[in-house]
Order: structure tokens, then sequence, then C-alpha cells
């Protein structure tokens, strides 16, 4: 079976890839029956020259692999027929601006393989970039409390090398009494926690944070059952929330009274309350001044998020009481973050984190016979033009009648 490393094609460029080299030389170890090319690229965080020198075949042609590994959509003018394709396609959720793309791959009899479809039995995300978005939006966020506040100036990540050196700027500044609402317990949560516990911010439970104030930063982690209750009162249940959240509403502003800074890495489920509204945003008690929104869900669960921001352009200002977007410096404004490419700030660290996943979790697939059906679930359309069973909810959409 040959492999190809594909150009990453989409607009803005993203500087990432699926393997580094080094990641590329252990996939070879482990499956040494594996032929590998990577497609030449000018814009890659790892230049041709790096995988030439790490024994690998550079070529402008890929056309004679059987799986082509890439990162973001493939321009449909590029797309290959009668090939094996992993990237994330953005088309699981009937999104409009990619229905062409999915109908071009069942025209051209492609196997997808979608990033985001390579699950567990229990559903559960196998790879992805979720520690990465964490890491850089919970530092993002830092930033944009720095430059408000005139307390500090952290540069951007994606000046930057690496995340040895994100953390080094963050060893840098000093914070002043603030309180930092962090939601989820997902991999995105987990990224933005290390970077608040490389800043020794001190965790304090649920408790302590609705009841007190300190003399010192402090952060709480809220898990969907703490900002989410059961509207008759009764004792909420997470699994049962993930399957019909319809019965239950916010108790996100019990949070809000309290912080001064929330960090949005949950995830958010069709038909869940919203954490706070528009409305919510209006109380006199409502103090959060500062929005690091990695989830990024526009116009929806983080009323402040009216747009996503740019890796150029990260930081916006909303205005809760005019609902529109202001200057983020103005004294009247949430200051917002909304980037919703994060990871491709950390382009080095974040492929070789996903490599790592990669190769743990797919690659073996391909030679034993694909005994845990990870290929089997993430396997999106068939050689034959079709979509297989389990994504078959997606045939109106394909027919444009969604």
């Amino acid at each position: 079976m040959k492999f190809g490393i594909i150009k990453e094609r989409k607009n803005p460029p993203d500087r990432r890839v699926v393997f580094s080299p080094e990641k590329l030389q252990e996939f070879k170890e482990q499956f040494p029956q594996a032929e590998i090319v990577v497609e030449s690229s000018d814009i890659r965080v790892f230049s041709d020259e790096i995988y030439i020198k790490a024994g690998f075949e550079v070529a402008n042609d890929v056309s004679d692999c059987d799986v082509l590994l890439g990162v973001k959509e493939v321009p449909v003018d590029n797309l290959i027929p009668n090939k094996k394709y992993f990237f994330f396609s953005h088309t699981i959720k009937k999104q409009p601006y990619n229905r062409k793309l999915l109908k071009a791959m069942l025209d051209r009899n492609i196997e997808m393989f979608d990033h985001e479809t390579i699950i567990e039995e229990n559903g559960a995300r196998l790879i992805g970039f979720g520690r990465y978005a964490g890491l850089v939006g919970a530092y993002n966020g830092f930033r944009a409390l720095g430059i408000r506040q005139g307390l500090f100036n952290l540069p951007k990540v994606e000046t930057l090398p690496d995340l040895d050196a994100v953390k080094a700027e963050l060893d840098k500044i000093s914070l002043p009494n603030i309180k930092i609402l962090l939601t989820g317990t997902g991999k995105v949560a987990k990224g933005a926690q290390e970077i608040l516990d490389h800043l020794k911010i001190k965790q304090v439970s649920d408790a302590l944070y609705l009841t007190t104030e300190f003399t010192e930063p402090v952060y709480c982690i809220a898990d969907v059952m703490e900002y989410a209750k059961r509207k008759d009162g009764k004792v909420g249940d997470k699994f049962e929330f993930y399957k019909d959240p319809t019965g239950y509403e916010s108790n996100f502003m019990a949070y809000a009274k309290q912080t001064d800074f929330f960090i949005a890495g949950h995830f958010y489920g069709d038909g869940a309350p919203y954490l706070y509204t528009r409305e919510d945003a209006k109380h006199p008690e409502f103090r959060i001044k500062y929005v690091a929104d990695i989830s990024c869900d526009i116009d929806g669960p983080v009323a402040s998020t009216l747009r996503a921001s740019t890796i150029a352009d990260p930081i916006y200002g909303y205005n809760p009481g005019t609902e529109s977007e202001i200057d983020y410096k103005d004294k009247k404004a949430i200051t917002v973050m909304a980037v919703d490419n994060l990871p491709c700030e950390l382009p080095k660290d974040a492929s070789e984190g996903f490599g790592d996943m990669f190769l743990e979790h797919v690659i073996p697939a391909f030679y034993n016979d694909d005994k845990d059906g990870i290929l089997a679930r993430a396997k999106m359309t068939t050689n034959t033009g079709k979509l297989t069973e389990r994504y078959a909810y997606l045939q109106d959409y394909v027919d444009g009648k969604e």
C-alpha cells in the first residue's frame, strides 16, 4: 500500500501536516512494507529538504498513491478519483459550504475518511488538534487581557517557534487578581488548563469560586452538569444530557456573576441551552470582561461571539447594551478572542501531536484487517459513489434537499 502526504491547498494557507518527518520514520520502522511519498510543498512547517534528509521521496505528483493524507479540505479541482482520502471535510454536520466537496468525492468514487469520524466504538474521538486549540486559545485570551489592561504585551503565537517558546513568554508575565472560568473536560479544555497550570494559577472548587473573592488569580473548571440544570429541579445526568438536552436550562449566570475571564472549551450540541444569551450579558451583575471562545460557535451559546476572528486580527469587542461589535478597549466592551483555526498558530507541535495519534490509532488498521473497526466506522463514502450506511443521513444534503 502506498501512502501520500499531500500538500495543503486551502486558503488561508495551513502549515500543518499529518506526519512530521520524524514520525514518518517511526511509521516506516513499524510498517516497513508501506510505501510513502511526500508531495512537495512550499508552505508546510517542515520543508521538503527535511523529509528528503529523513529518507523520503518528495514528488510533485502523488497520483499513484492508494491513500492520501491531508489536514484541511482538498479543493474539488485537486481531488484524484478512486483514492482513499483522509482530511477534515467539514461535511458531517451538513455544512452548506462543503456540499459540493462531498458530492465531488462521490462522483469520483473516492473513499472518504474524515478525521472527525475516526472514533472509538463508544463514539469518543481518537485524533484531532483539540489540545493545541486549547493551548493557543488560552494564551491568546491572556494576550488580549494584557493588551487591554496595559499590563503586558505577549507576542502572537504564530511568531514563536514552538510550545516551549510559548510557555517561556508566559513566564515573563504577572496577572492581576482575576477569577477565571474554564468550561469543558475534553482535549480542548485540557489544553487550556495546561496553560493555566503553567502560569501557576490556583484551581479552586465550584463552591469556593461561587462564594469567595481572592487575593490571587484563581480558576475553576465547570463541566456541563455545573453550567446546565434540569428544568424540573431534579438531579441532572451528563449522559442523559448528551442524548437529549431539551429538558435542561442554563445555570451559567451563577458563574457569570463571579467571573472576570471566561475560557470556553466545551463542546456544544444541537438543542442544548445557551450558556449565556444577549439578555444575560445585559444583566447588571454580569461580570465577564474577557472571553476566549475556543469552541467558537457563531451567534450561539456564548452570546458575545458575533463572528470568528482571525489569526491576523484575533480580538474584537462586544457591547452588551447595543448587542454589536465595538473596539475591544472600550470600557463597555467584553473583549472577545474567537479565532476558529487556533492550532494553525502552532503548526510544528500540532503536527507532531497529530502524527502521534494517527500512527497509534489509524495506520495499524491498514495492516491488521481493521480488527477494531476504526476504518469501518470512519468511512463515509465508497469507491462505487455511495454513502456508507453509517453516513446515509447525508443523502438529502448531497442531493441539495437540506
